[in-house]
């Protein structure tokens, strides 16, 4: 991993793969082999703060990974203009093409504290913004086996099952591990990863500033993103590992010469 003093700009190149509804690139980190995992930020633009971590992370390694992608802002005009959807008003955690997508206004929090009031769009008919096209052309290029979306400020871990990613998250974060948000999302990404055979990890952060996130978090989720694909291999065998074991693990693999 590079030295502090270095990482104040990302490691590599990021590629191109659509525009944003207002011109902006959509730009990912490809990995070096075969995607196993993608893990994506910024999807709402109200949560920059998974930008900034998903960044943190990404700016520690010096090279690509073997098999883990990044976008690190799924949607860069909401977070321009600080909005929860993007530049045309809709929720684009609401807009994938799913059996239960629908045209009904989308309700939201503006706090953790607030009623569920605030009203975006899911958009005018599934798919329908270049943000959600995009990206699903881009994760069937990868095809990945696993989907980590980053959100906040829940503080939990929404998953459909137990895999080594849900299990290292809950963790490292000390938040529980719940099958459902507990609320509908029709036309979410989870919901699309799930009829399209893709385990989609919902990481929602817990309520803290950026800075603090990237302290708690940034270095324990790098080492893990350099084991991915040989931690998915272990856990094939039902063998799980914590952030304990992956930090010795990944200490005595690097001091033999292992390239993670």
């Amino acid at each position: 991993m590079r030295k502090e003093q270095h990482r104040g700009t990302l490691p590599f190149p990021l590629k191109q793969y659509g525009k944003t509804a207002l011109g902006a690139p959509l730009l990912y980190a490809p990995c070096k082999q075969k995607c196993t995992l993608l893990a994506i930020a910024g999807i709402h633009g109200e949560e920059a703060e998974t930008t900034f971590l998903l960044s943190r992370i990404l700016r520690l390694f010096a090279e690509p990974l073997q098999s883990v992608a990044f976008v690190l802002c799924a949607n860069p005009d909401g977070v321009a203009l600080g909005t929860r959807g993007n530049s045309n008003g809709v929720d684009l955690n609401r807009n994938f093409p799913t059996a239960n997508w629908s045209p009904k206004t989308t309700l939201s929090k503006a706090t953790l504290e607030s009623k569920r009031i605030t009203e975006l769009s899911p958009g005018k008919t599934p798919a329908s913004e270049a943000e959600t096209k995009y990206l699903i052309k881009l994760i069937r290029k990868l095809q990945p086996a696993e989907i980590l979306s980053i959100h906040s400020p829940l503080a939990c871990v929404d998953a459909p099952a137990v895999t080594p990613l849900t299990h290292f998250l809950t963790e490292v974060s000390q938040t529980p591990h719940k099958k459902n948000i507990g609320y509908p999302t029709p036309g979410s990404l989870g919901t699309w990863c799930g009829e399209n055979s893709i385990h989609c990890v919902t990481w929602e952060l817990p309520r803290l500033a950026p800075e603090i996130l990237a302290q708690k978090f940034a270095r324990k989720v790098a080492v893990y993103f350099s084991m991915a694909l040989m931690l998915a291999s272990l856990a094939a065998s039902g063998l799980y590992f914590g952030f304990n074991e992956c930090g010795t693990m990944f200490s005595a693999l690097n001091d033999v010469g292992f390239k993670t």
